[in-house]
């Protein structure tokens, strides 16, 4: 079974309540319906309900939940819980109003209040605009100190990772994360493979090192965050700093890092910084053929993932699915 099938049937299995906050974007409409029908998730569009019609323009939205926020009983509940929740950063009753009329604000809070158990956006905002309301208002969750990203790589050739599944973190979100926060990403992806995948994580953290092959401040930062993973999550099988090819390669990973458990044998790859990572996945993604699942937001103590803005419509499908099932987990 392909990945996103076996993630598509997790869904099914207990199915969620999950927010598309750009509701009356013409994919969003499209998928929405393709959700409910697949029985993937409870879907609710948010916005101008006559508008979302207008722009089904006839298509099913049977079993899709359409909610103006403006007009909803709770919507001044809602306004002053964040206001509360935000004065001491000065926010005003006035601007707590307004900023509740943002869909994306009045989907957070549905799942603060546990309205709802995923948010799913970004296919007409930016990430910044889609995950800020997010950390104000759900935050990180327990034991997390960051948020941050990765890819499901489903690559061709199934000698590599997990009968061909590896997780990419960071891609997306943490641009040059210091030796904490790449340890946090590590834990965070391992998880994220592990709910997701079902893989048993073998978490590579990358560098153009391996084993103090080369020395340099960039090295030493990769150092310093296996150290502080291994110390952190003792339970997790981790070794760095590697190079791609060692984490990858068992003949050349047995011989940069012999004995390791890791190297040669990982599917969860770290990278130092967005830069490698962001370049690595599309790099695998075009010249493998892989497919790239993602990306992913992890840390959140509930699920709000981002979109592209060029996604397809079985994109959204598939982020709700995903999405979905990180909430059964966050359970």
């Amino acid at each position: 079974m392909a990945l996103m099938d076996a993630i598509k049937a997790k869904a099914k299995a207990d199915v969620k309540h999950i927010v598309l906050a750009e509701g009356t974007e013409p994919r969003t409409v499209e998928a929405a319906g393709i959700i409910a029908k697949e029985g993937l998730a409870k879907v609710t569009l948010l916005g101008d309900v006559d508008e979302i019609k207008k722009v089904a323009a006839g298509k099913s939205l049977e079993g899709v939940n359409l909610i103006d926020p403006e007009k909803q009983a709770n919507f001044d509940e809602y306004v002053n819980d964040f206001y509360e929740m935000r004065k001491k950063k000065g926010m005003t009753p006035e601007k707590a109003r307004e900023t509740m009329k943002n869909t994306l604000y009045y989907a957070t809070m549905m799942i603060k209040k546990g309205a709802a158990d995923g948010m799913v956006a970004g296919a007409i905002n930016s990430t910044g605009n889609t995950i800020r309301p997010a950390l104000q208002i759900i935050k990180t969750a327990p034991g997390i100190s960051i948020v941050s990203s990765c890819f499901l790589m489903e690559v061709p050739d199934k000698s590599y990772g997990d009968n061909g599944v590896l997780v990419f973190g960071d891609c997306a979100i943490c641009i040059n994360p210091s030796a904490e926060e790449l340890a946090a990403i590590a834990a965070a992806s391992a998880a994220t493979g592990k709910a997701l995948a079902g893989i048993d994580p073998r978490i590579a953290m990358l560098s153009f090192s391996t084993k103090g092959s080369a020395k340099h401040e960039l090295v030493d930062k990769v150092v310093e965050a296996t150290n502080i993973l291994k110390e952190a999550h003792p339970e997790l099988n981790v070794d760095g700093e590697l190079q791609a090819d060692a984490a990858l390669v068992e003949s050349v990973g047995q011989l940069k890092s012999p004995g390791s458990s890791v190297a040669g044998k990982a599917n969860v790859l770290i990278f130092p910084d967005i830069q490698a990572g962001n370049i690595g996945y599309k790099l695998v993604q075009r010249l493998a053929g892989a497919e790239a699942i993602g990306p992913i937001c992890q840390g959140l103590a509930k699920p709000v993932n981002d979109l592209s803005r060029g996604c397809s419509v079985s994109d959204i499908v598939s982020v709700v699915a995903m999405t979905a099932v990180q909430a059964q987990q966050a359970e």
